[in-house]
């Protein structure tokens, strides 16, 4: 190649080599030049003077931009800093993840990563439409302390008991105002029951504003831990032969004064995914309205003659907090004692029959031995002591108050009603 022209490459440019009018511009002070290089959503892609391109946005923005995109790829999280795992649900929060077709999927991932971290505690009070419309998501939830489901309608058979007796390390459940019935609570209970696991971390329970009775207390004889309960406008009235069923099955004694831990003020949606419940909530009022979801609910139901059940159930919720009527209310709870209590309750279910009873003494001429055998008794005991000795119908009634709570007490096994329920499934 003699004669040939040769050439060489700097700083990005070619050159011929002895050939200055080819010799490249002296380069700017900084040694850049801005090109008009196309943008993208990551930032803006600039050259250098040499030729080589350069991202404005730092490699850790654009691969989390990567993998927020691409969540549903992920395998796994375990194992991430926290920091690093709250920075990418932040992330796709922010990119409305959590509210497309895969985010159950998503929130699977993080739930099993974070746990309690997620969310810890979940308030649904009064936002029937809302667990309604995102309960696959809901039950992605599986690290939940405290759970509020106040006034959800949930009735006696719904889809998410499973999961609320799958919640090992929840300590407050509220289901007050749900329409749950004694056969609800029964099948709430159920699993907790025949696999004697879950719910064992529950301290406080609320089924207040429900069409309960006392046979129903029963069935919460599976819950070690629960320390307080309130059955507020049940079926349930202040008597002593509830407070002696309470004692009997629960240990748990009457409070006087309203216990603070039911006051649901304080209650709140807590963790990192309280802006996605938000962002569920804000889409769910750009839907119809919940009259127009109860409606159409009905009106599907209604061919097959359950209308009127469903509109009962569906007008069943409790009253809200602070309204007027919940002002006024009776509360009833009952609260455990401290460890050192270990005898029967006598100060809080006897002070008023015996005050009763000695008002009433003098004028019957009855002896002073005969009230204390008669714990429990209802008021049509004067009539039916005429003629007959003293001796004989305290006996027989003790033993009819007293039997009850001893075959309650076996109710921690499987009876023929839970045979039947279990069948059902």
């Amino acid at each position: 190649m003699e004669g040939g022209s040769v050439y060489v490459r700097e700083r990005g440019k070619l050159r011929r080599v002895g050939d200055t009018a080819l010799a490249p511009a002296a380069p700017p002070a900084d040694g850049r030049t801005e090109s008009r290089a196309p943008t993208n959503k990551n930032g803006r892609i600039t050259s250098r003077a040499e030729g080589s391109l350069r991202f404005s946005e730092s490699l850790f923005q654009m691969t989390l931009s990567f993998v927020v995109d691409n969540i549903q790829h992920v395998d796994s999280l375990v194992g991430f800093p926290e920091q690093i795992g709250r920075t990418v649900f932040s992330a796709a929060a922010e990119g409305h993840v959590f509210s497309g077709p895969d985010a159950s999927k998503a929130l699977r991932l993080f739930a099993d990563a974070y746990g309690e971290t997620l969310l810890g505690s979940l308030c649904l009070r009064n936002r029937f439409p809302l667990l309604h419309e995102r309960m696959e998501e809901i039950r992605t939830f599986c690290s939940l302390k405290s759970l509020d489901l106040f006034g959800c309608r949930l009735g006696d058979q719904h889809e998410l008991f499973q999961h609320v007796t799958s919640l090992a390390n929840l300590v407050r459940l509220f289901i007050g105002a749900n329409g749950l019935s004694d056969a609800g609570l029964q099948r709430l209970t159920a699993a907790v029951r025949m696999r004697q696991a879950g719910l064992d971390s529950l301290q406080v329970l609320d089924v207040s504003y429900n069409p309960i009775s006392e046979r129903a207390l029963r069935y919460l004889t599976c819950l070690p831990e629960l320390s307080a309960l309130d059955v507020s406008q049940t079926g349930m009235r202040i008597s002593p032969g509830l407070q002696k069923s309470m004692w009997g099955l629960l240990g748990l004694l009457h409070c006087p004064e309203p216990l603070d831990v039911f006051h649901h003020s304080g209650c709140e949606t807590d963790g990192w995914a309280e802006q996605v419940v938000n962002q569920w909530e804000s889409i769910g009022l750009k839907t119809p309205t919940q009259k127009k979801v109860g409606d159409s609910r009905m009106s599907a139901l209604g061919f097959y003659g359950r209308q009127k059940r469903i509109r009962d159930v569906l007008s069943s919720s409790g009253p809200v907090h602070g309204s007027e009527q919940d002002t006024s209310r009776e509360e009833l709870h009952f609260y455990r004692p401290t460890a050192g209590v270990q005898e029967p309750p006598s100060s809080t279910v006897n002070p008023r029959l015996e005050e009763g009873k000695r008002k009433l003494d003098p004028e019957r001429g009855v002896s002073h031995q005969s009230p204390p055998r008669k714990r429990g008794v209802s008021h049509q005991s004067p009539p039916r002591k005429r003629g007959v000795s003293h001796q004989s119908p305290p006996r027989k009634r003790g033993v009819s108050h007293q039997s009850p709570p001893r075959k309650r007490g076996v109710s921690s096994a499987l009876t023929a009603e839970d045979m039947d329920l279990l069948s059902s499934y």
